[in-house]
């Protein structure tokens, strides 16, 4: 299998500060990969490098073989994005704001229609498609911000807590839509819950303050949350 995403010697610094440092791993087509650690160890840092939201001072970022800087547009085609906090428009409607999303990635006619049809019925938006998104609920925020992302069928996913906010119904639905899209996509897939990795993950990489400390299957951590839970502390926990 070839690898879809690639983090390679990825570092970045504010002043001192390390916030990530030398950041090594991939991730082959069709796997589902848990990326951990505690708050602040450097997760989101590392994926908006990945992504190329953000330059790192060392190292590379490919995705689907292109390099996220110097072959930004090809990298983005391929790659659906959610931010722990995505940007949203609060005057929209998610019908309006996938529209507009869909066609600033030059999606139109009946495929615009059909993927725009696709994303609601996947992301249980039908109930509040044409309501402002300013008035909707973190959920339901979050399952736009889940479409967005999805919109047009990338190859490769970066999801940043994408069930924060969502009641046990809705994450049971996200676990699914996860699954399924694991036969056909890549999935980095950053998360604080660990049932959540236990269900969905084949693999498991962890970093805690900036450096990358496990890299394996996820039965290696552990064979149920709880004891994955106990060995996260023993990882991430200073002696």
């Amino acid at each position: 299998m070839s690898d879809m995403i690639e983090a390679s010697g990825l570092s970045k610094f504010y002043g001192e500060f390390a916030a990530a440092q030398n950041i090594t791993f991939s991730v082959p087509a069709g796997q589902v990969c848990a990326f951990l650690g505690p708050n602040g160890a450097g997760k989101s840092t590392t994926m908006k490098m990945l992504t190329g939201f953000l330059s790192p001072d060392t190292g590379t970022a490919r995705i689907g073989g292109f390099d996220v800087h110097s072959d930004r547009i090809a990298a983005a085609e391929r790659l659906g994005y959610l931010p722990e906090n995505g940007p949203l428009y609060p005057e929209m409607t998610p019908n309006s704001f996938l529209r507009y999303v869909g066609e600033t990635r030059m999606l139109g006619g009946g495929e615009l229609e059909d993927r725009l049809g696709w994303v609601c019925q996947q992301c249980s938006l039908g109930d509040v498609w044409k309501k402002a998104i300013g008035k909707l609920s973190r959920g339901y925020r979050q399952r736009v911000g889940m479409a967005q992302a999805l919109l047009h069928d990338p190859d490769v996913l970066i999801l940043d807590e994408p069930t924060s906010g969502l009641d046990p119904n809705q994450v049971h639905g996200v676990r699914q839509l996860i699954e399924s899209l694991s036969e056909t996509k890549t999935v980095l897939l950053s998360t604080h819950i660990l049932q959540e990795v236990h269900a969905v993950c084949s693999r498991v990489v962890l970093i805690n303050e900036g450096r990358l400390v496990f890299d394996g299957p996820t039965s290696e951590l552990g064979p149920h949350s709880d004891a994955m839970e106990a060995k996260f502390r023993e990882l991430t926990i200073a002696a």
